[in-house]
């Protein structure tokens, strides 16, 4: 246990440092700091800090940093050499650039131990060093030779992205302890996978952002742009986003705490893997007590952790209230669904009345429990296909449990004997046929009921108990095989429905109109003479064909 904690945190810690080093690369930006307790703002050339100047009584510091980045680009775009030089005005020195104003040096620019002079010397030194790296950045062997370090860049990316992956999927993985896996599949837990997945990708995230700042940082208007962006988006990130209490929370605050959180239950559900296979499997108790109690254990600790974790955040648990009636409305609203599923699988873990391994019937669905989570149950069919079952349905509907308290059941077969069949003959073949099966229990013992006596056959029931209820169609089909077998062995006979039609002759008692016996009378008048005349007419033709046959045999003989 305490080897998988420790590699457990030295893959937290990783995925830490990397986080970090990704967040350390976002530049400083040009909005205002509180240096000292004065307001700042930086000056910038083609993307890079050079340095800060303080506000004074008759401009702000923001609106002179503008002024002086204004005039360094429009420098640093000229192909000429850049003339600095500093000049005395008001017994204070001035940065000129080409000739034009550019900074007046005050005593807020000026750090303790520092003249004015000074410190004009050093920033007109920083700025030259700046507009002559600017100029050179702008020649064609400089972006030649950029862009060669450009495509080497994205090729060692290619190459760590893919090199990483290996490591994550041949070591990281192997760091895992098979005890944690889960004991009947052999799987790894599923927070593991995901947080091995999402540190590989925020490794993948930072490796590519490395690169891509890299090669931004090659041209000037990439770094420009690119460090305008950065600073939107470390405003963004940095900036409260959400007040709870006295604190104030960040995009970044946020995120590290989520991250956090699905680490908890990465690691809860290792610990629950773990106390399956090392402690609840060498028990005594059944797998639906051993599933109820890892499930317990399981909310137990992200509960538990989640407390924790948040006061630890700083999060005061009392301010909460106010996000609490915030997730009541929205439970009420669009999550009613969800959390009806995840109470009824509260109540189902609670009141054991299902549980893992036991063959029910939902429906027209039979098979045996599988897996019963926080949302739904999984249910194995007798034709191996899975079966997921919300929750609240369960509840809501009659569910059949074959294996409820007892896995022994009863199982009714019904038989049909002919009339006049020896009934001792009969009970003997039923029973010898149950108590010849392995599957059909001694105790209780098979029973032999004579239902009645039906329309064409005798109506038997033969009763036996069995312990193994997912194999109740299979037992039922070797018994009736069995039954057949004894029954041709005793010369019983089974019966098929049969029916007699008796027709009796006789006269109609019809009545008929006057009107309708005349018509009918002369209609068979008509058919009579009609019947008449074509019988004489086939009488003349078979006198011709005789008298056409003896000419033939008349002129064959001669």
């Amino acid at each position: 246990m305490s080897r998988f904690r420790s590699r457990f945190r030295v893959a937290t810690f990783i995925s830490t440092i990397v986080l970090a080093v990704v967040l350390a690369w976002f530049p400083r930006s040009e909005m205002l700091v509180q240096a000292q307790g004065r307001p700042t703002s930086v000056l910038t050339l083609d993307g890079r800090r050079l340095f800060e100047v303080s506000e004074t009584k008759e401009f702000s510091a923001e609106n002179r940093a503008n002024e002086a980045n204004v005039i360094l680009r429009q420098a640093v775009r000229s192909s000429e050499p850049v003339k600095m030089e500093i000049v005395e005005s008001n017994q204070l020195p001035v940065i000129r650039v080409n000739g034009r104003h550019l900074l007046t040096v005050t005593q807020e620019d000026t750090p303790t131990g520092r003249s004015k002079q000074e410190q004009a010397q050093i920033w007109v030194q920083q700025i030259s060093e700046a507009v002559s790296q600017g100029q050179e950045e702008r020649r064609l062997s400089y972006l030649w030779r950029a862009l060669l370090f450009a495509s080497l860049s994205v090729l060692g990316a290619i190459a760590l992205h893919k090199l990483l992956g290996f490591i994550w999927c041949h070591w990281l993985q192997r760091l895992v302890p098979k005890a944690a896996n889960n004991p009947e599949t052999g799987a790894q837990p599923k927070g593991i996978e995901l947080f091995l997945k999402l540190t590989l990708s925020l490794v993948r995230i930072g490796l590519w952002l490395g690169t891509i700042i890299y090669i931004t940082d090659l041209f000037p208007l990439t770094r420009y742009w690119s460090q305008r962006i950065a600073s939107i988006l470390q405003m963004s990130l940095t900036s409260p986003a959400i007040s709870l209490g006295e604190n104030s929370y960040s995009v970044i605050n946020i995120i590290i705490l989520i991250s956090l959180f699905f680490g908890l239950v990465a690691v809860a559900g290792a610990v629950t893997n773990l106390l399956r296979s090392r402690i609840l499997r060498i028990t005594s108790a059944s797998r639906g007590v051993q599933e109820s109690i890892a499930v317990l254990i399981n909310y137990s600790l992200i509960f538990i952790g989640t407390f924790v974790l948040l006061q630890l955040w700083g999060l005061d648990i009392s301010s909460l209230a106010i996000v609490a009636s915030v997730l009541g409305v929205a439970i009420g609203f669009g999550l009613q669904g969800i959390a009806r599923e995840l109470v009824s699988g509260l109540v189902i873990t609670f009141e054991r009345s299902i549980q893992i391994g036991d063959f029910v019937q939902i429906g027209d669905f039979m098979g045996t429990v599988e897996r019963l989570t926080a949302r739904s149950t999984h249910i194995r069919t007798l034709e191996d296909i899975s079966v997921i079952v919300p929750n609240s349905k369960l509840l809501d509907t009659e569910v059949v449990n074959w294996t409820h308290r007892s896995p022994v059941s009863r199982l009714v077969l019904s038989v049909r004997i002919a009339y006049g069949s020896n009934l001792n003959n009969v009970r003997s073949a039923l029973l010898e046929a149950a108590r010849g099966h392995s599957d059909v229990l001694k105790q209780p013992p098979p029973k032999v009921w004579f239902k009645g006596f039906g329309e064409d056959a005798l109506d038997f029931q033969l009763l036996v108990w069995i312990s193994q209820p997912r194999k109740q169609f299979q037992i039922k089909s070797d018994l009736y095989f069995q039954i057949e077998e004894n029954l041709q062995h005793h010369h019983i006979r089974v019966p098929f429905p049969q029916r007699s039609l008796h027709l009796q002759s006789g006269n109609l008692p019809l009545q008929l109109s006057p009107n309708l016996e005349n018509s009918l009378s002369k209609l068979s008048e008509v058919l009579s003479a009609w019947l008449k005349s074509q019988s004489k007419s086939d009488r003349l033709n078979g006198s011709a064909k005789k008298n056409q046959n003896g000419d033939r045999h008349h002129s064959h003989s001669e």
